[in-house]
């Protein structure tokens, strides 16, 4: 099975960023990461490969204000744009420097839920080697991108008045 195919039937996918590995799944599929990662419930980011894809899908959000690369952008969801996601009031963009076979699957299927593919509270990781073998296990498919940076992305809330970074990381 391909990975446009496993996100399409549902499934979690890893896939290369431009920080760490990524745990994937269509966006109404979230709740499959949070029990993967066995994490209490957190936003998970929404990634496309490009702006135009992420304001045609939210366009509450200002494409002049997105950047892309390895930042997570907070911005406010007054639409209430892909609940499951679990942003509330706000909702957590991506469109990263994404590795060529990343960036087929993400354009073919339009965006994807994304977090790192490690368990709550472990390392990031940066080869599918650093990914443990309970995600893995139950992934349909792993793309292999090699060695990334292991560095996660870094999260800058741009929600208030005031852009803040809420977690240091990728620049």
């Amino acid at each position: 099975m391909d990975a446009v195919t496993a996100l399409r039937a549902g499934e979690v996918v890893i896939l290369p960023t431009d920080t760490v590995y990524g745990l994937c799944s269509l966006p109404e599929h979230a709740g499959k990461l949070t029990a993967l990662k066995q994490r209490p419930s957190m936003p998970i980011a929404l990634v496309c490969a490009d702006v135009a894809t992420l304001v045609e899908l939210v366009p509450e959000i200002p494409a002049e204000r997105v950047r892309t690369g390895p930042y997570t952008l907070v911005f406010p969801n007054p639409a209430g744009r892909f609940p499951e996601l679990g942003g509330g009031a706000t909702i957590g963009v991506r469109v990263p420097d994404l590795p060529a076979a990343t960036a087929e699957v993400v354009r073919a299927v339009g965006a994807v839920a994304a977090t790192s593919a490690n368990i709550h509270g472990g390392g990031d990781p940066c080869c599918l080697d650093d990914i443990p073998a309970v995600i893995r296990a139950a992934c349909a498919v792993e793309i292999d991108g090699g060695n990334l940076p292991g560095v996660a992305s870094t999260v800058v809330d741009l929600s208030g008045s005031v852009p803040r970074v809420v977690r240091r990381g990728a620049r």
